[in-house]
């Protein structure tokens, strides 16, 4: 007779054997005689016998590995096993290590503690080294987690009753094997509640888990170094691009300045002036002969440093006194500069040149005061090339040094702003006593500035003579500086309402519109470009340069040395 090591049964032949096998258990799913394990083949449920059951299967003797071959079984991955020990289902139904029940309350009292301990210790062992290999054969994926639930719940080592958390199970083996752990202390692990018998296992227990917690930890900061890498890499690409994006826009604003102020090496008057006369023929505007004819006449005017005169409207302050005299019935006082010429902006400094012709007006005025012919020494109107030389002389003697250095020593040749800084240095060199007054901030409402208007009164009232309608003092005109543009200033009006009115000549206006004031009956609308009011002027900051005399030798020594550090006297 033969007896079927899977399931028990006795046939009576070999052959009869080899038809049972293949009837019941090859076309059947092999399933654990322990634990309930399924859905594997023949030689995975050998391997996990093997190593999550070596101790029932040792003790017990209920399950032996047979050779297939006695059978006739091959080692086809499709074989199954199936076994028909008894195990309770309730009792086992999510331990991989429990033994049968029956085996378990059948084992003697006096086995040694030792045994018992062993049995313990290396059920954990056992199970930890079957979820390695299944981990590496693929078994820790098949569907329904089925390791996961083997696994999950705590299990008694000599009865195998699932309990559900570690310290159930403490209560358990305390209560129902006290006879078995009386004499000997247990061990729990303090992060799974496992008991063991022996501190030295327990000790070896514990340094897995701090070795996987380590290894996690490693993994946790490598992903985050990798991230930081990541992050610190990002940073850097934007950083870059943000520094290559603000170098652009400093260098298209650094050069929209040059262009602005004329330092972009674009030539200068001379040029300017050729280049807008060709696109006037160009244009059918300007007659060939004309081209040439006027031509000749600057290269005249360069090479003797003497404006042609082709700007200047000579005259206006009479024709302003004439009107004010006869007409003007809603000025109360009015009061005027001594006689200056207007000069305005031509093809050869349209954008640029408003500095250089208000310094042409302002000249025009001096050369008419006998207090200045001793200074100025019969000097004719400058053309600007020759202002802009005048301007590189005094720099040279040592006026201004950061003025020069800002517009890098140089002025001939290029298209150079200058503001009030630049015609004080001049008219100082010249030894013009001048000073140079800041109206830095508004200090009236909606950014007027009516400190501005009340200075420029007491400035041409002081001369004021008795109750006369119309004063024509012998004051300068003022240069008037404000961002981007300059004027002069060549009176003030006091309205019957109290109200103070500027008289402004602008180099932007053509002679054209300022011969309109040498009519003997002058309209009130032509005085519409000369006027301007207290809401009128709403930049942020005005500089106005005030002659007041002519400088000794001497002090024009100590305000060169003063213009080492240039200040200028604010207000407010």
């Amino acid at each position: 007779m033969l007896c079927c090591d899977i399931c028990g049964e006795t046939v009576a032949s070999e052959p009869d054997m080899k038809t049972h096998l293949l009837i019941v258990h090859m076309e059947n799913e092999i399933t654990c005689p322990f634990c309930k394990l399924s859905g594997v083949n023949y030689d995975e449920i050998c391997f996990h016998i093997e190593t999550a059951h070596f101790e029932q299967n040792t003790v017990e003797g209920n399950f032996e590995r047979t050779d297939t071959t006695q059978f006739g079984i091959s080692d086809n991955k499709d074989n199954t096993l199936q076994s028909t020990g008894e195990v309770n289902s309730s009792d086992h139904s999510a331990c991989a290590s429990n033994p049968p029940k029956s085996s378990a309350q059948s084992l003697p009292k006096d086995v040694p503690l030792k045994q018992e301990a062993f049995y313990s210790e290396n059920l954990t062992e056992s199970r930890k080294m079957l979820k390695s290999r299944e981990k590496q054969s693929g078994l820790s994926e098949i569907k329904g987690s089925t390791y996961e639930a083997v696994y999950s719940l705590p299990d008694c080592p000599f009865c195998g009753k699932v309990e559900a958390c570690s310290d159930d199970m403490e209560i358990h083996m305390k209560t129902k094997h006290a006879n078995v752990l009386e004499d000997q202390p247990l061990y729990d692990c303090p992060m799974c509640g496992l008991l063991c018998t022996n501190y030295s296992i327990l000790q070896e227990h514990v340094n897995l888990h701090l070795e996987e917690s380590t290894y996690r930890q490693g993994m946790d900061e490598v992903q985050c170094s990798s991230d930081l890498e990541l992050a610190f890499q990002l940073q850097k690409q934007e950083d870059r691009k943000r520094k290559s994006e603000e170098s652009r826009q400093e260098m298209e604003g650094f050069q929209k300045l040059q262009r602005q102020y004329g330092l972009d090496n674009s030539g200068g008057y001379k040029q300017q002036q050729l280049r807008q006369m060709e696109i006037e023929v160009n244009r059918g505007r300007m007659p060939p002969s004309e081209f040439h004819r006027v031509k000749a006449g600057m290269m005249e005017s360069l090479a003797l440093g003497i404006d042609d005169g082709q700007t200047k409207t000579s005259g206006i302050i009479e024709a302003l006194h004439r009107y004010y005299q006869n007409i003007a019935t809603d000025v109360r006082h009015v009061w005027l500069s001594a006689v200056v010429d207007h000069f305005h902006s031509s093809l050869g400094d349209k954008g640029w040149g408003c500095g250089y012709r208000n310094f042409q007006m302002l000249l025009s005025s001096l050369l008419q005061d006998d207090t200045f012919d001793d200074c100025l020494k019969g000097m004719s109107i400058p053309c600007i090339p020759k202002i802009q030389a005048m301007i590189e002389d005094a720099w040279k003697e040592g006026f201004d040094p950061q003025g020069a250095s800002q517009l890098n020593n140089r002025l001939q040749g290029t298209k150079a702003w200058i503001g009030a800084c630049e015609i004080y240095t001049l008219l100082t060199s010249l030894r013009v006593k001048c000073r140079i007054i800041d109206f830095h901030k508004p200090t009236g409402p909606l950014g007027t500035h009516p400190r501005l208007f009340e200075w420029i009164l007491n400035y041409y009232s002081s001369e004021r003579e008795g109750d006369s309608k119309v004063v024509c003092t012998s004051k300068p005109p003022i240069y008037l500086q404000h961002q981007g543009h300059s004027r002069t200033v060549v009176g003030i009006e006091e309205r019957k309402n109290r109200t103070l009115c500027l008289l402004i000549f602008d180099p932007g206006c053509p002679s054209p519109e300022m011969q309109k004031l040498l009519k003997q009956d002058i309209e009130a609308s032509s005085l519409k470009q000369l006027r301007k009011f207290v809401g009128n002027l709403k930049h942020k900051q005005y500089q106005i340069v005030a002659v007041e005399g002519a400088l000794s030798p001497e002090e024009k020594i100590a305000r060169r040395q003063a213009s080492q550090v240039f200040t200028a006297e604010k207000i407010p």
